[in-house]
């Protein structure tokens, strides 16, 4: 029997959508793509593919799961397979130049970025910028890599101190920094392509990228400018940093599914700030998205189980489809 495959490379993620799939009786699988065998000469089962790889799965010792998985799926496609999240949504995950390209040509705004290779390289690029700029990793997650610079003196100092973190792919990024009037971003949702919610994170104890309640790590940062120090200093922070906005309606909405329909994204977290003069600027767009569960039980809508259910209908889909085949081409 057709069931549903979850590739991913880590468990605790995954947690939640296991239980909405025993909640709705749901046959499912995980592939596990850390590392393994592929065999190409043999077909893949059929079934509903999901793709959750993670962009910093390195930081758990997953270094090459993001090329694992891009072969499986190459696999999975090359045999037809229902895959949702495909190869070029692997793509845009685990590169943010990729995905600042993408969606510039859907007239989302993204800040000005210069990708860089090598110290040097860094360094004069950071010359081109005007005003304050902020560093991250071109293949990120966790905020790595974001450091907040007002001059090139202390970005020197940093890349060419024992403090650098290099960007596993080698790719640092320079990116304009965005002053918001208020500290926090915007993370917007989508389910099978269609928006489900957006909820205001509160950047103002620092921001950590990952709203799951599992991912906790010791760094504070922001990927829109604020230094640990000052995030440590801020004072506790008077409502929940998770806040699903009830009745959020933007133009920005019709272009991020423009952009993600025509990417292989089905499922996404894209996120945003606004600037002092209302202008919103995108930087992150996460395709193994994840949700806060507090936030949710207050708002009385779920993430996981939006993402259970749609899998469900694509695997009743394909299993209607299969019992239309006439026996005589089913074995062909």
């Amino acid at each position: 029997m057709s069931k549903i495959y979850v590739i991913h490379e880590n468990s605790a993620w995954v947690e939640p959508l296991q239980a909405a799939f025993r909640e709705l009786d749901l046959p499912y699988e995980e592939w596990f793509l850390d590392e393994g065998n592929l065999d190409l000469s043999v077909p893949p089962p059929e079934g509903v593919f999901y793709n959750r790889m993670s962009a910093s799965s390195h930081t758990r010792d997953h270094r090459y799961a993001p090329e694992y998985t891009a072969a499986v799926l190459s696999w999975l496609e090359a045999h037809g397979r229902r895959v949702v999240n495909n190869s070029r949504a692997l793509q845009l995950e685990v590169s943010k130049v990729a995905q600042y390209v993408a969606l510039q040509n859907y007239g989302v705004k993204t800040p000005r970025t210069i990708a860089a290779v090598g110290k040097q390289n860094i360094i004069e690029a950071a010359r081109q910028m005007t005003g304050s700029f902020i560093t991250k990793h071109n293949r990120a997650g966790k905020g790595l890599g974001v450091q907040l610079f007002h001059n090139i003196d202390a970005l020197q100092d940093y890349v060419n101190g024992e403090q650098f973190d290099p960007s596993v792919d080698g790719i640092t990024l320079i990116q304009q920094y965005i002053r918001a009037p208020q500290p926090y971003i915007t993370r917007v949702e989508f389910v099978g392509g269609e928006f489900l919610y957006a909820v205001r994170v509160d950047t103002s104890l620092g921001f950590e990228l990952c709203p799951a309640d599992v991912c906790q790590i010791g760094d504070v940062f922001c990927p829109v400018g604020e230094t640990a120090a000052a995030a440590q200093a801020a004072p506790a922070a008077p409502s929940p940093r998770f806040h699903i906005i009830e009745g959020f309606d933007n133009p920005v909405i019709q272009r991020y599914q423009r952009f993600i329909a025509e990417n292989g994204i089905e499922i996404a977290g894209i996120e945003f700030i606004v600037d002092e003069a209302g202008e919103i600027y995108t930087y992150d767009v996460n395709t193994n998205t994840n949700y806060n569960s507090d936030a949710e039980a207050v708002a009385g809508v779920y993430g996981m189980r939006a993402i259970a259910r749609y899998l469900g209908e694509q695997l009743h889909e394909l299993n209607a489809r299969q019992a239309n085949i006439p026996q005589s081409a089913a074995i062909a």
